[in-house]
């Protein structure tokens, strides 16, 4: 398949010395959401802003649509529609003039339809007329989104979308940016709410000192790199881990109530039939099981902690 976004090491470094982006090579393909994650300072915002055409990259090349970002940047630019984290907007234009302005910016005609499509799918239709300044954060949240579709992009830049807004509005979000995605648009996400990742993207990056640390799939990268646990809710209450259990990985909870089995889903064996027979040797009795896996977010830390 071929990529709509294709980056060959690309670095920047600034004036100051300071290096954001170390050799970063990244293909996304058409289509897709995927995530870009990374601690504050990883180099997200640098990466995205040189993808959009708003910083220059001291070396490596990039290319949108199959157009270099430096040598064709209208053919590029004219693909991509970003959603900044920060809402900026003319507090005193309505929503209806303010999403048609940036259609113009990038010399599409005028198609009302289209804008008025926009405008339904995002639920901001009953406010067209309404001026941004009188809008909900909610609301002007839309708007970012209703003004970064307005010229019709075939990438979507989506950093930090759902910031600030509640919890009803984040599933709303949710369903727009998969509905999106449904219609061929690639949406790129960046985000602090891992979970929304785990929502919602089919690959995930990891960003962290400006270089790429992994890029994979959301379902092969926590197959591969979660742990599963075991939490066994004993009868009789334990002050310790029997020295007879020192081979497994237990942790004792609940007031000593509980034992937690840490197993690697990879290994061939689990452990766990060993477990239980050696738990019924001891005479060691439970009342039930439940076993639970990582989430994306603690892949995530553990991911930047070991690049550290």
């Amino acid at each position: 398949m071929h990529p709509i976004i294709s980056i060959r090491d690309l670095s920047k470094t600034y004036e100051s010395g300071f290096q954001a982006l170390k050799s970063v090579n990244l293909d996304i393909y058409k289509g897709e959401i995927f995530a870009l994650l990374g601690p504050n300072g990883a180099g997200k915002t640098t990466l995205i802003s040189i993808i959009c055409g708003l910083v220059n990259p001291s070396t490596g090349t990039v290319t949108a649509g199959g157009h270099d970002i430096m040598r064709d940047y209208r053919a590029a630019r004219e693909q991509i529609g970003l959603v900044p984290q920060e809402i900026t907007t003319d507090a005193f234009e309505s929503v209806w003039a303010n999403v048609n302005y940036s259609r113009g910016l990038f010399g599409k005609p005028k198609n009302h339809d289209f804008v008025e499509k926009v405008l339904r799918d995002l639920s901001l239709w009953d406010k067209k007329d309404s001026k941004i300044m009188t809008l909900s954060g909610g609301m002007k949240r839309r708007l970012l989104i209703a003004k970064a579709l307005a010229h019709e992009p075939d990438i979507l830049f989506l950093d930090e979308p759902t910031a600030g807004v509640d919890v009803e509005l984040r599933h709303d979000m949710w369903r727009l940016i998969r509905g999106l995605a449904e219609t061929g648009v690639t949406i790129i996400l960046t985000t602090h709410y891992i979970v929304e990742a785990e929502q919602m993207a089919e690959r995930v990056g990891v960003i962290n000192h400006g270089e790429i640390i992994l890029v994979e799939g959301k379902a092969e990268l926590m197959r591969k790199l979660g742990k599963k646990q075991l939490t066994l809710e004993l009868h009789a209450e334990l002050t310790a881990v029997p020295d007879g259990l020192a081979d497994f990985d237990l942790e004792l909870a609940g007031e000593g109530r509980k034992l937690v089995y840490t197993y690697d889903t990879q290994k061939e064996r689990t452990g766990i039939t060993r477990l239980l027979a050696e738990l019924n040797a001891q005479q060691i009795r439970f009342r039930d099981l439940s076993t639970s896996e990582s989430s994306l977010e603690e892949i995530f830390v553990s991911l930047v902690k070991r690049d550290a």
